[in-house]
């Protein structure tokens, strides 16, 4: 069942005529002519590919294999987006909130919450249960590709990789699916065996190798230990990495510098990615160049996280928060750092909210982080720039030829876009519309009393 705004024929040939399109997820030639980073145009479709994009009303319609004319349907200038790509997610932590909150909001609260509920209820059940729960919300919203980082601690990591893989094998052609393994530095250098396991079930499962960089500390010899270790395994195994990097509002908080020096140490030629490097926005703006200039000698691409870090960061209680939380990626991007901007946490410790929604992503995003009045191509944020990250060619964008994927909503320029949540968009995957239904939250009461009854037994 639809909840969108128009309703697509049921033809497997038809043309989106006068839609507006972002000129960043056009092919150049597609491109010319952009107004505000907008370009209107028709986009014609058959068969659930792109066959033409073409300037509005440019030109006569082309016939279909039956040689009909196509049927046309009118947008009136509403902007279409490719579906979008969600580079940063905890699939296998959304959703705990209603059994596990976070006391007090700060992030040490949402680590000790999430680590007890990790340890009292994560079974292979329980893990798929919420990870099937939040994609089919990421897809009704109209997201076509999800990195989650997976916590692979002890146990956890035979129970929750399996997991993963049956999710990529059953959403596939739906949601393009990849996972990092998540797991503290100090396990690198204080538990090789474990460690060595980490990264063979990465690279079995065809994942990312991650870590996290020691919170709030200041960098020291043993995390460049751990590092030298993750970048020579990862390179051993042909594996990416995706770092979770310096989410802490003290300045010393400097390992991202440090991640950048063993790129470039080790001369690595995988992809890299950052998450959330908050504290470089409190650096002085002599040590915060230096550390950006050398992320694009080393080529490594930084994420934020808008909602989740200005939740978390500079909370305490009964102080009203100095800062938001986020990466200063207006710099980064100045520099030819890509950036990009994704979901994070999802109804757990970490995140009280969100629903995997990567337009409410990009809405906040372009609240809290101001990039408007910017660029106008902040878009390939949430689209172009994560699917290069991810290997994802033809994901985030619109090409002739490639699929007929769309999210079509009735605003006509970026202010319409980001005013609204969009409630009544249109998801188009494969050129026909989906059932954009969200599932109900009271499929997940089940989970809650389980605890419940846990509790009592105890």
């Amino acid at each position: 069942m639809s909840r969108g705004f128009i309703s697509l024929p049921d033809t497997p040939v038809y043309v989106l005529a006068d839609a507006t399109v972002p000129a960043a997820v056009l092919p150049p030639e597609a491109a010319r002519g952009a107004v505000e980073g907008l370009v209107r145009c028709d986009i014609h479709v058959a068969r659930g590919r792109i066959t033409r994009i073409v300037p509005q009303g440019g030109g006569p319609d082309a016939p279909s294999e039956a040689s009909a004319v196509p049927v046309r349907i009118d947008l009136d200038g509403g902007i279409v987006l490719p579906r979008l790509v969600d580079v940063h997610t905890h699939l296998d932590k959304g959703h705990i909130w209603p059994r596990s909150p976070n006391p007090d909001g700060t992030f040490m609260g949402a680590l000790h919450s999430a680590g007890r509920d990790r340890v009292a209820f994560w079974s292979a059940e329980d893990v798929a249960a919420r990870m099937d729960f939040s994609l089919r919300a990421a897809f009704a919203h109209g997201t076509c590709a999800v990195r989650t980082h997976l916590d692979s601690l002890g146990p956890q990591t035979a129970i929750s990789w399996p997991v993963f893989a049956e999710m990529r094998e059953a959403w596939k052609g739906r949601i393009t699916l990849q996972a990092t393994a998540l797991f503290t530095c100090d396990i690198v250098t204080n538990d090789e065996p474990q460690f060595r396991d980490i990264v063979s079930t990465v690279a079995r499962h065809g994942g990312v190798l991650g870590g996290v960089t020691f919170l709030g500390a200041a960098p020291d010899a043993a995390l460049d230990l751990a590092l030298d270790r993750i970048f020579m395994a990862a390179a051993a195994n042909g594996l990416d990495l995706d770092f979770h990097v310096d989410e802490s509002d003290a300045p010393e908080a400097r390992s991202l510098e440090r991640i950048a020096d063993a790129a470039l140490r080790h001369r690595f030629q995988g992809r890299i990615l950052a998450g959330h490097c908050c504290s470089l926005a409190l650096q002085d703006e002599a040590d915060a160049a230096r550390v950006i200039d050398k992320l694009g000698e080393a080529g490594i691409a930084v994420v934020s996280l808008p909602m989740c870090n200005m939740y978390l960061q500079d909370r305490r209680p009964g102080r009203t928060p100095r800062w938001r939380g986020v990466a200063p990626l207006h710099e980064l991007k100045a520099a030819g750092v890509p950036v990009m901007v994704a979901s994070d946490n999802t109804r757990d410790p970490f995140y009280a909210y969100g629903d995997l929604d990567m337009i409410e992503v990009f809405r906040e995003a372009t609240r809290i982080a101001h990039l408007d009045h910017s660029d106008d191509n902040w878009i390939a944020a949430v689209t172009t720039t994560p699917a290069a990250v991810m290997r994802l060619a033809d994901a985030g964008r619109l090409s002739e030829g490639g699929a007929a994927d769309f999210i079509l909503t009735r605003a006509r320029s970026w202010t319409e876009l980001l005013a609204r949540p969009q409630a009544d968009r249109v998801v188009v995957v494969g050129g026909r519309t989906i059932d954009e239904t969200l599932p109900d939250y009271r499929e997940l009461d089940r989970l809650v009393a389980a605890q419940q009854e846990g509790q009592q037994d105890r």
